[in-house]
């Protein structure tokens, strides 16, 4: 068996070209359906466009990572057996899995809207985010609510 000589890891992960960023180059990633980039990028500089024009007094690249911020959960549930039964056990959360969890909840909330172009309903969403509002927020602190209840088995992390 030959090794690959390419993987698509971090290593090889090249920034996005507009903002230089590898979290923007993640995100049009994680937004691409059926291999269609070109229409990712679009949909995602668009919806950059959109928070340009909305929101005057914030970079719209600023926004986007303020949103990104706020959506990442600290603390998450993960399953574990102990003794034949199931125990939601809350654990901390790498940082690696924050940020994927974070990109998966906001793109999560903006295909679950409809009505408008998807450019649109990311813009809003952003900025919802950002606010600390809307649905990947949501997301988070009923996360975050799952962990604080089942804080009696915290001793089962190990």
């Amino acid at each position: 068996m030959g090794s690959k000589s390419f993987t698509a890891s971090y290593s090889h992960f090249k920034p996005d070209g507009v903002y230089n960023s590898l979290v923007v180059a993640k995100f049009i990633n994680c937004l691409m359906h059926d291999g269609k980039k070109a229409t990712a990028q679009r949909v995602f500089y668009g919806a950059m466009e959109i928070i340009g024009k909305r929101m005057k007094d914030a970079k719209p690249i600023e926004v986007f990572e303020n949103a990104l911020n706020n959506v990442k959960p600290n603390i998450e549930t993960r399953s574990r057996r102990v003794g034949g039964q199931n125990y939601q056990v809350p654990m901390a959360v790498s940082r690696k899995r924050q940020q994927s969890l974070a990109i998966r909840w906001i793109l999560e909330a903006v295909r679950s809207k409809g009505g408008k172009p998807m450019a649109d309903r990311l813009a809003e969403e952003f900025m919802a985010a950002s606010r600390r509002e809307g649905a990947a927020i949501q997301t988070r602190e009923n996360v975050h609510k799952m962990a604080e209840a089942n804080r009696a088995f915290a001793h089962f992390a190990w």
